[in-house]
């Protein structure tokens, strides 16, 4: 029987039939996988719990023919549990999970974007830090490790040294005011230095920033995540707050 084990990370999960699921997964050796488990719904399952959104598991797959199914769900991290008790951590998963699964394809063994989700969303779930900083954090690392590495010390264009006060997501960063294609916005030196601070996970300087300022910081990694992954983030929308 054609089998494989991995460790993966449950990236969401939808309806299939009466007592099953469709799991989305990003996996550490075998990139992202979408694999049915069965009964899951019945409340007799064995891993039911084990499979919901968040979740760190061992698992079992069984190689089929469209979807792989999974046999068996060890649990290695319960994340979900206490990422969902709170909306602003939900929402920053949501974010995450999103961008994983965007990011990563099927049979794109990527360990560091595995491990880089697993620790933030362990982050997220002992609330280390403001919801909103993991996911912008985690966002920013995880686009750097894919090749789109945002430039904030020299003009993302010309390579002239900064610093310079205008952003754009569309050319990869700060740019001077020569290279700033008309209508680009001036952002102010902390925040670009606090957009910084979430890419270096310099931790001390983000947990001392406001609301409002995180805000700021999190207005530009949004513009820069949803340029470069092309994808609209239903997530970010209110930086994980209730209308």
């Amino acid at each position: 029987m054609p089998t494989y084990r991995d460790d993966a990370v449950v990236l969401r999960t939808q309806k299939l039939g009466e007592a099953d699921r469709i799991l989305t997964l990003l996996t550490r050796q075998h990139g992202s996988v979408r694999a049915v488990a069965k009964g899951v719904r019945r409340t007799s399952s064995r891993f039911g719990a084990r499979v919901e959104p968040f979740m760190a598991v061992d698992a079992q797959f069984y190689i089929g023919r469209s979807l792989d199914i999974v046999q068996q769900v060890d649990q290695v991290g319960t994340y979900g549990a206490d990422i969902v008790r709170d909306y602003a951590a939900y929402s920053a998963a949501s974010a995450m999970a999103e961008a994983a699964e965007r990011i990563v394809g099927e049979g794109d063994a990527q360990p560091q974007q595995f491990f880089l989700l697993v620790g933030a969303l362990r982050s997220l779930a002992r609330g280390e830090h403001a919801p909103q900083a993991t996911r912008d954090s985690y966002l920013l690392r995880a686009l750097a490790i894919a090749g789109w590495s945002l430039q904030l010390d020299a003009c993302a264009r010309c390579g002239e040294a900064g610093p310079h006060e205008r952003f754009s997501a569309q050319l990869g960063g700060v740019v001077c005011a020569h290279c700033a294609p008309a209508g680009t916005p001036r952002v102010s030196a902390d925040t670009i230095e606090l957009v910084g601070s979430l890419l270096a996970g310099e931790w001390a300087v983000v947990d001392a920033a406001t609301d409002q300022d995180l805000d700021r910081a999190g207005a530009l990694v949004a513009a820069y995540a949803q340029f470069h992954l092309e994808r609209t983030f239903r997530s970010l929308g209110s930086n994980g707050r209730r209308p």
